[in-house]
């Protein structure tokens, strides 16, 4: 544990990154899985990442985030995208999958998917986007999290233009929608924020303790 915190001291919202140095592989492949095992909610995984690595792209995607440079340095360009349509086949999809790997039987899983099926026809287009959203914010902090243990550089965005990403990358033929934009890499060495100290409130200012 007293790792993971140093790791996360190191952290930091990178505004430079060395674009010569590339990812290893086994590190994309940590970072892979990680997303994939980040908890949701109900289990339902509403989102999915794209994982851009073409300078090409990242460079015509820097005008969509209001200049950002870090979109077009970063060795790969994590976008965490929503699922467009979460609706009954979607939800029984996911019913299927717990089905298939743990042999759980109908009887023990209809009357949850039932609830679940029941729940979202009440909410409307923007809440279950909002929804699907929220899962997206929890996958991206878990990969902040990984990325500093695997000592590789982050910069969380959320100031881009979702629909001409969607457009350029074709997300929309995907079912996708763009919600959040995450550049990893290796910080440059004249990046001047990285030898900056952290700024957080005090312990006893930001934890409550009931007991």
């Amino acid at each position: 544990m007293a790792d993971i915190i140093k790791d996360l001291e190191w952290r930091y919202a990178v505004k430079k990154f060395d674009s010569s140095k590339v990812i290893e592989d086994s590190k994309l492949e940590r970072i892979k899985k990680a997303f994939n095992l980040t908890a949701t909610s109900y289990g339902l995984q509403p989102i999915k990442m794209v994982i851009l690595k073409n300078k090409e792209l990242q460079e015509q995607l820097v005008e969509f985030s209001f200049g950002q440079q870090q979109v077009a340095q970063a060795s790969h360009l994590l976008i965490f995208c929503i699922e467009k349509n979460i609706d009954a086949e979607y939800i029984s999809g996911y019913f299927n999958k717990v089905k298939k790997v743990r042999g759980t039987s109908d009887s023990v899983l209809e009357p949850f998917k039932d609830a679940l099926v029941s729940e979202f026809s009440k909410m409307d287009a923007n809440e279950i986007q909002q929804w699907a959203t929220n899962q997206a914010y929890l996958a991206m902090g878990n990969l902040l999290t990984i990325c500093a243990t695997e000592q590789l550089d982050a910069c969380p965005m959320e100031g881009f233009l979702p629909d001409r990403y969607d457009q350029l990358l074709n997300l929309n033929s995907k079912g996708l929608r763009s919600v959040l934009v995450l550049p990893i890499g290796y910080r440059a060495e004249d990046d001047m924020f990285s030898g900056l100290k952290k700024v957080r409130r005090d312990m006893e200012n930001s934890i409550i303790y009931i007991s």
